[in-house]
């Protein structure tokens, strides 16, 4: 009996996002060639379409899709004179010797994502080069949501191939001693994927793409990894954010966490997100995504902006520039210790980093000191602050915001 063309589309569609990635992985560790890997990964989700609508949908789709995209590898490359050469040309993707053999390693996935955001590739290249094989996105939908023309973001994906090979860049996990290092990388590069969709202008849903896209991934690092508490701590900090997404803008202008209706903040990922917060912090390894993940909680609970635990955010905020010092990070705790101590306190250190240089051109710095200075009743020189962080603000919907401030004063 034939699967009806919505069934089989949906099935599909699903079997896209969940197996994509897991199809290119396991076709590059085979064949070591990412083009080869990635049309054939197309060919058997094109074939599944047909074969699903008169077979019916196998009770395990990965594993079908997987079989169909390797038996159309090995066709190919039978084909191509050059073919059994190819398969063993595989210098650049050997495997390390002393590496746990292949059975012991969950997924394929995790070597796919060390490589994609190898250090030796440029920082933007990691973030293409991952959403274009481990997400799937195409080449189009990567440049319309990374603000990037399309035949410039296809000559970096062919750039990033070509260097995997030329530099030697290994398919593989890394040995225990350049885990963090490399680890770090991929969270770096899944948080910035998170935040080109989070701060995406209203509607736009090729951007808003891109936070699903980053949590899904997050949660596959989480599985591949399971006694790294860091990776908790990144998924958890984006399950917190996306709650609050809904209520983050109106008709297009800012709202801030102070104006933000609480009550339609989504409890479910609240929930979960503590919950996995709560499991990364049992490994007593607190490292900056996990401490701010804290900080998102701390929000995320509070039934208003008054009984915010801000004495709480303070000392965590201390204790991530301790281990990841960045002067937003002193920006973001002068506002918990004006909130807890008083607006003066909050001033003096908003005045400190101002006179440092160190924010220099950067928005939320006029921006804050000119709601520290509003808040204290000093009108006068802050609608000179929210002028200056008006001239500098990135988006519109900041500006909206800002310029709302300043018609209030």
């Amino acid at each position: 009996m034939t699967t009806s063309d919505d069934q089989v589309g949906a099935a599909v569609d699903t079997a896209y996002r969940e197996e994509w990635g897991q199809v290119v992985a396991t076709l590059i560790g085979l064949t070591g060639d990412w083009d080869l890997a990635e049309d054939c990964a197309q060919d058997a989700f094109a074939a599944a379409l047909a074969t699903w609508r008169r077979d019916g949908v196998p009770r395990r789709p990965g594993a079908w899709l997987t079989t169909t995209a390797r038996n159309r590898a090995t066709d190919l490359l039978r084909r191509d004179a050059a073919g059994g050469a190819k398969l063993r040309q595989l210098a650049v993707l050997t495997r390390d010797p002393d590496e746990p053999p292949m059975e012991e390693i969950p997924d394929e996935r995790l070597r796919l994502i060390f490589t994609c955001c190898h250090p030796a590739l440029p920082f933007p290249t990691r973030v293409a080069l991952t959403l274009r094989t481990l997400a799937g996105l195409t080449t189009a939908e990567i440049a319309r949501a990374l603000l990037t023309a399309e035949p410039a973001m296809a000559k970096r994906l062919v750039r990033a191939k070509r260097k995997i090979q030329e530099a030697g860049i290994p398919y593989r996990v890394p040995p225990a001693d350049l885990l963090p290092e490399r680890l770090a990388a991929i969270l770096a590069v899944l948080y910035l994927i998170f935040n080109e969709g989070y701060d995406e202008a209203e509607g736009d849903d090729a951007r808003r793409a891109l936070t699903a896209e980053a949590i899904r991934l997050s949660r596959v690092l989480v599985r591949l990894l399971p006694s790294e508490p860091e990776p908790r701590g990144l998924l958890a900090l984006m399950l917190l954010h996306e709650a609050r997404r809904a209520t983050r803008t109106d008709d297009g202008m800012l709202v801030t966490l102070e104006d933000q209706d609480r009550t339609q903040w989504d409890q479910a990922l609240i929930a979960e997100g503590v919950e996995t917060l709560d499991t990364a912090l049992a490994e007593r390894r607190a490292g900056p995504y996990q401490l701010q993940a804290a900080i998102a909680a701390c929000h995320a609970m509070a039934p208003d902006l008054g009984s915010t635990d801000w004495p709480q955010i303070g000392t965590l905020y201390t204790e991530l520039a301790r281990v990841a010092p960045s002067p937003v990070v002193d920006l973001n705790r002068a506002v918990a210790v004006a909130m807890a101590d008083g607006v003066p306190a909050g001033l003096a250190l908003v005045d400190e980093l101002a006179e440092s240089g160190r924010l220099e051109g950067y928005h939320l710095l006029p921006a804050t000191r000119a709601d520290l200075l509003r808040r204290d009743g000093r009108v006068a020189e802050a609608k000179l602050d929210y002028e200056a962080a008006l001239k500098l603000a990135p988006t519109e919907a900041e500006r909206r915001y800002l310029s709302n401030r300043l018609r209030e004063l």
